[in-house]
This record gives structure tokens, sequence and C-alpha cells, in this order.
């Protein structure tokens, strides 16, 4: 039976760049049929429902278990529509973001790094949606913030952490100051050392927040896996993808994990926005939608599916090796250049393992 991908449509050069990698999902070049449910998460479309779009298709992905989203504009008028991602993250329980950073050929890296890096980290609590105000005045004026986190994020983080480490073949690494709170991120340590004990085969090495991020722009030899609170990690993830020298080789997935912390509903998409500037210019660089579609079959049961992730990603990195780029990597091919060649590497790949009996 076919998996279905709830597809959310965006706007401006997003969702330019979405329409092209739905290309690669194609059984012509997958060998498999992914059934594709669209739903119009545009500006124009949330304002004109009042965001009801956005939470249909939220229901749709916890039916589903699957999503591939566009890069969508966020209005800043109080008042408007507001970010659906937001409301994506709320409907479907999403508890964990996680972000990886890869070397592009041609594309120097900063630090010497050279292997891959995901930043796993809280999607939701921590300083974000936490209580502000203010009391006194002058220089006695004194800002509060009230700031939470829960055990069930915490161990949501942790496992997830593990568990794509060992995807990775990866060390988990890093993780928050619980020197100086032990009782607030130290909460995420206790998971992170109890998800180790039950991932006994993966590589663990605990670093405070502070040293992570000195230890990163120092040394670059191994893939590493970082587990982080949600402003560490939004901050980790800037980073991170940067430290690459492009964000072009870089997917972002949303996850909510059952009560066996497996997961439940992942929803997968560009780290970057909707570029207007490249609107309608056939120019933009679709490489992390094309990752994203990747990661996306990565979580599917079958193992055709992971073997279709495989060709695409080993495809998408082969691609741009051999010289198509497009004008951010310093080349010159456009966006359905490039998607082409690497539909046809991912069916040539696929064509060749299937006649020597390849598996993963």
């Amino acid at each position: 039976m076919a998996n279905t991908v709830i597809v959310m449509k965006g706007d401006q050069t997003g969702q330019e760049l979405l329409e092209e990698a739905l290309r690669i999902l194609s059984p012509q070049v997958i060998g498999f049929e992914v059934l594709l449910e669209t739903y119009d998460l545009s500006l124009e479309n949330r304002r004109k429902t009042k965001n009801k779009v956005v939470y249909e298709a939220a229901q749709a992905m916890k039916q589903a278990g699957y999503g591939l989203k566009a890069a969508t504009i966020t209005p800043e008028e109080k008042g408007d529509v507001g970010s659906p991602n937001a409301i994506l993250r709320e409907e479907i329980d999403g508890k964990v973001i996680v972000r990886t950073g890869r070397r592009i050929p041609g594309i120097v890296p900063l630090a010497g790094l050279h292997a891959p890096i995901s930043v796993v980290r809280m999607a939701v609590g921590d300083a974000y949606g936490a209580k502000e105000w203010r009391e006194g005045e002058g220089l006695e004026e004194v800002a509060y913030r009230t700031e939470s986190i829960d055990r069930r994020t915490c161990r949501a983080v942790a496992e997830y952490a593990f568990q794509q480490a060992k995807r990775m073949r990866a060390k988990v690494f890093g993780g928050p100051k619980y020197t100086v709170s032990p009782v607030y991120e130290g909460m995420l340590k206790e998971e992170m050392d109890a998800a180790s004990r039950r991932h006994p085969e993966v590589e663990y090495e605990p670093q405070l927040i502070d040293a992570t991020y000195a230890l990163l722009v120092s040394s670059g030899g191994e893939p590493l896996v970082i587990p982080a609170l949600n402003r560490d990690g939004d901050c980790l993830s800037d980073l991170v993808l940067q430290l690459f020298g492009s964000i072009a080789g870089a997917e972002s997935l949303l996850l909510s994990l059952d009560d066996n912390l497996q997961t439940r509903v992942v929803m997968a998409e560009a780290p970057h926005g909707t570029a207007p500037s490249l609107y309608g210019k056939n120019i933009a660089n679709p490489m992390a939608m094309i990752l994203a579609c990747a990661s996306l079959l990565n979580h599917f049961p079958d193992n055709e599916a992971h073997i279709a992730a495989r060709a695409i990603y080993e495809g998408t990195i082969e691609v741009v090796r051999e010289g198509t780029r497009t004008p951010d990597l310093g080349g010159t091919a456009t966006t359905s250049d490039f998607v082409t060649a690497v539909i046809k590497k991912v069916q040539t790949k696929l064509d060749a393992w299937d006649a020597i009996h390849y598996g993963l």
C-alpha cells in the first residue's frame, strides 16, 4: 500500500522549489508510488480561509504521518494570519526539530568541517513562549522571564538524537549548561544519559553548551549529533549550517513521537525562506528541498523507500561534484536543469542496484 504525503504549498520561490523537487517523487524516478495530498498554505489562501487550511493540513498529517512543506511568508502585521509553522507544530504535537548540515563539493567549509552534523532541538518550550514582564523604573527597572521545559520533550529530543546518531554512524555530542542549571537544564542532561544507556552502541560525549560551540569551530573530523534546548538549538542550527559554507545542503524536520519514542509524524522542509528576489527566475538552488524529500523517504517503513532515499542523497551530491551547480554555488544551471540531472542520477543508481540485487 502506497504511503501518503501531505504536500503543503507555499509562497514565491518556496513554492517553485517544492514543485521542482516533487518531480523526483514520481514513480518513474523512484520506482514506487507515493500518494500526494495537497493543501494550499500560500499567504493568500491562509488569509482567505483565516488559517482553516493550516489546521486541515495538520489533521491530514496526523492521519498520514508524513508531510512536505514549502517555505511560506509570515506576515509581520499584528492580527494577520501569522506563522503556519507555529500552528502545524502545535497541532501535530511536534516535539523535535532536526537540521542537518553537510559539506557540498566545491564549497569550502569553515574550520575544516567535512563530516555531517545534525542539531536535534526542542520544538517547544524554553525561551520561546515564556512569560515576560518588567518591574521598577529607571536604573532600578528589572526584566523577568519565566521559562519551562518538560521531561516528555527532553526525552523525545534525547532519544531521537541517539536514533539519528545510529543512522549516521555518528557520535552524540554536546548538551546543555547543566553545571550552572542542574534543575532546569539538567533535565535534558538526565535524559541524554538515560538514552545513552538505552543505546550503548552509540558513542556519547556530553559537553556544556559553551564548550560545544568552541569545539565545533576547532574540530570537524567526525559526524556529530547535538541534542539541545530550544533556544540553544536555534542558535546552533544557524551556526552549524553556515559552517558548511552554504545552507543548500541541509534539510529540516519537525517530528512528533509516540509514547514508545517512535516517530509518529514527520514534516520535512527546506530551512531557507521564500527568497523573493529569486522568484520567477528559475535559478534558485533546489538541493535543500530535494534532500527534504529524501529524508522523508528515509522515515517510510519500506526498504525500497530507504534505497530510493540513499539514491537521492548520493545523486544530489554527485551532480554538484560533477559540475552541475546553480548560481549560488558558482554555476550556471537553472533550477530545472539541476533537478533533471538529479533525476537521471537517481534512475541510473536504482537501475544499477536492481541489476545487482543491491539492498540496504
